[in-house]
Order: structure tokens, then C-alpha cells, then sequence
């Protein structure tokens, strides 16, 4: 019989005791419960991200993939509780992080948090850096906010950054504006700054997007390497499959919202269930392909204002029931750490 996990319990407490401590023991690193942020608009509510749960255990790398307006970057600022409210808002949901819950937190107590113990590398660099600092500057403020050293050390500290993320001249790259750098190297600096405090989470949000293929390459291996040095655990937000193939231990695959599946990388390439993830994979050219052309999902991303009834995938979907028209499928596990979102899953 396939178990339903669609509701996960909160990170085990110790049943005599309920001591935190045995918390902080047993939990993964992150662990996110039931998440649910909405965007109240003018046309309606937008379920961005419509309870979702999922773990990440410390040392890992966990792939977050789909298609833009799937909730992958909201979930990542609903962890740095940075989504902007008005409009949005957390409503549900817990986020244990190191055994405590995020979503409790004061916004001081966030900013503790924020650059110092998680760090996110954002899509654009060029519009995350500010345009009137230098990107020395930038980079030693989250060093003297969270070190609590003086200005000469913190830039000796980031110029040690620069140097580690592989940018030449870094005295003189330090005291250059962000528009004075080139895409590849303004990433650089961003990983620089998010690696500022030697986090334990490191979220990257599309770290590669807006980058030629070589400098890809070249920033994925900088990220590996500095998690291996570093024992960081990361959370990398892409809609590459090849991205996650090469960097990623687990996968979860989001559609409207909701997680429709998970499961280590090994088993989405060699065993995907959900019709999305298969035509995800689809989609990767191949060396070994017979014909030109790419298979494509048919249709978008449907709007979070006009979500479809039952699965929000059946108008897309190639393997569409009648009853996917009507029911809203449940998270089902199909195999040890396996979980899938689809009614067509026996």
C-alpha cells in the first residue's frame, strides 16, 4: 500500500522531556513544515507557495527545480523571511532551522540570522549589488555587522574572498563598482559576499541564469569547492536539470505551489514518476538524440489567480485522467524517499 505524506510532522521532541536540545540532535539542518505563502493582490489570492515540507539534511545539496511561477524563489525568501508584506505573507507553516523555528523570530533576531548563518546568492547580481557602493564596501559590511571587527580587518577579510572566489587583482576589484565587472565576475563577488560569515545554509537562487556556458561551468565548480571546504549545505534554485544532475545529492520538482516530487537525483534521472518531471528531463538536449528538435511542455505555468480544479497539471498533462479534471492529487511515496504528487501513481 503507498503511504500518503502529505502532512509531515514538526522535527522530533524528546516525549518526556520536550527539551529543544533533542530537537536541535535529530532534525535535519532545514527542515520546512506545511509552508504556505500567499500574495493578497487587487484581482484575488495568490497561492505562490501552497504547502510544501521538505528537509535538508546538513552537508547535502538540495536541487529545487521547475519552471518560473512554479514557488521556487518565494520559497527561498519565505526561509530568509524576506518576502515583502504587503503583499505577501507567510500564513502557515513552520521553518526549523538548527532546531528553531524561523517564522517566530523578530525581525532583529532574523537579521542575526540572515548573512551570518544563512546566506542567498541572488538571480542578478547587477540588481542585487547596490550601484553607489563599492563591491568592497558591500561585501565588509555584512563582516563588520556580524564579526563585530574593524574597518581594516574586514577589508583584509574581503579581499581574502575575492581572492578564494577566483577574482585577479583583488585590492583593486574591491574598491570597483558593480557596474565596473563583468556578469561573471559581479557573481563572484555576490558568492564572496554570501560566504562573508561562513553560513551553514547557502541558498542560491538561479546562480547561473544570466551567465554564458563556460562562466557556468566555472561557477558551479567554485560553488562545489567552497562547499567542500567549507562542509556548507546548499540549496541550489534552477530550472536546469543539467544544473542539479551535476551538483545537486536530492531534488524536489515544484508545479504551481506544491512539491509534485522528490527524491534523491539518482532516482528523478534514472526513475521519474510525475509527467512533469518526465517532460523536464525530456526537454534536456542529448547527445545521442535522433532528431533535432526538443520535446516541450504544452501550454504555461497556469496563473496562481486562475489555478485549474483538481491536479493544476491535467491541461498539460499527456497522461491526463477524467478524474485529474476533478481531484487534487495527494503527496504518495512510491519508493524509499520517493514521494510523488499524481493520481496516475498506483
Amino acid at each position: 500500500m503507498i503511504n500518503v505524506v502529505e502532512k509531515r510532522r514538526s522535527p522530533p521532541v524528546n516525549p518526556v522531556t520536550g527539551s529543544e536540545e533533542f530537537r536541535k540532535v535529530n532534525a535535519p539542518l532545514l527542515d520546512v513544515v506545511n509552508l504556505r505563502t500567499h500574495f493578497f493582490t487587487k484581482l484575488g489570492v495568490v497561492p505562490a507557495v501552497d504547502g510544501i515540507s521538505f528537509g535538508v539534511e546538513k552537508g547535502t545539496t538540495l536541487g529545487v527545480v521547475g519552471e518560473s511561477g512554479c514557488g521556487k524563489s518565494v520559497t527561498a525568501l519565505s526561509i530568509m523571511r524576506l518576502v515583502s508584506n504587503p503583499p505577501g505573507k507567510i500564513i502557515d507553516g513552520s521553518i526549523w532551522f538548527n532546531g528553531e523555528d524561523l517564522i517566530g523570530k523578530t525581525e532583529a533576531g532574523m537579521r542575526e540570522v540572515r548573512g551570518n548563518q544563512i546566506s542567498m546568492i541572488y538571480q542578478e547580481p547587477m540588481t542585487s549589488f547596490n550601484p553607489v557602493y563599492t563591491i568592497g564596501d558591500q561585501i565588509s559590511e555584512a563582516i563588520i555587522r556580524h564579526k563585530k571587527i574593524s574597518n581594516s580587518k574586514a577589508r583584509k577579510e574581503s579581499v581574502k574572498l575575492l581572492t578564494q572566489v577566483g577574482i585577479p587583482a583583488p585590492e583593486k576589484r574591491y574598491d570597483n563598482y558593480p557596474h565596473q565587472l563583468s556578469g561573471g565576475m559581479r557573481q563572484r563577488a555576490m558568492i564572496a559576499m554570501a560566504l562573508s560569515c561562513s553560513p551553514e545554509l547557502l541558498i542560491a537562487d538561479e546562480p547561473t541564469t544570466a551567465l554564458d556556458v563556460t562562466i557556468q561551468a566555472q561557477i558551479l565548480e567554485l560553488l562545489s569547492r567552497l562547499k567542500n571546504e567549507r562542509d556548507m549545505t546548499i540549496i541550489i534554485i534552477t530550472h536546469d536539470l543539467g544544473v542539479v544532475a551535476e551538483f545537486a545529492d536530492n531534488v524536489i520538482v515544484m508545479y504551481a505551489g506544491k512539491i509534485v516530487e522528490e527524491a534523491s537525483t539518482r532516482d528523478i534521472f534514472k526513475s521519474p514518476q510525475h509527467p512533469y518531471t518526465k517532460g523536464l528531463l525530456a526537454s534536456i538536449p542529448r547527445l545521442d538524440m535522433e532528431t533535432e528538435r526538443l520535446a516541450a511542455i504544452e501550454g504555461n505555468v497556469p496563473s496562481g489567480l486562475n489555478l485549474p480544479s483538481g491536479c493544476p497539471f491535467h491541461n498539460r498533462c499527456g497522461e491526463k485522467m477524467e478524474v485529474c479534471e476533478s481531484v487534487a492529487p495527494v503527496l504518495k511515496t512510491v519508493a524509499p524517499g520517493h514521494n510523488v504528487r499524481c493520481l496516475a501513481i498506483n
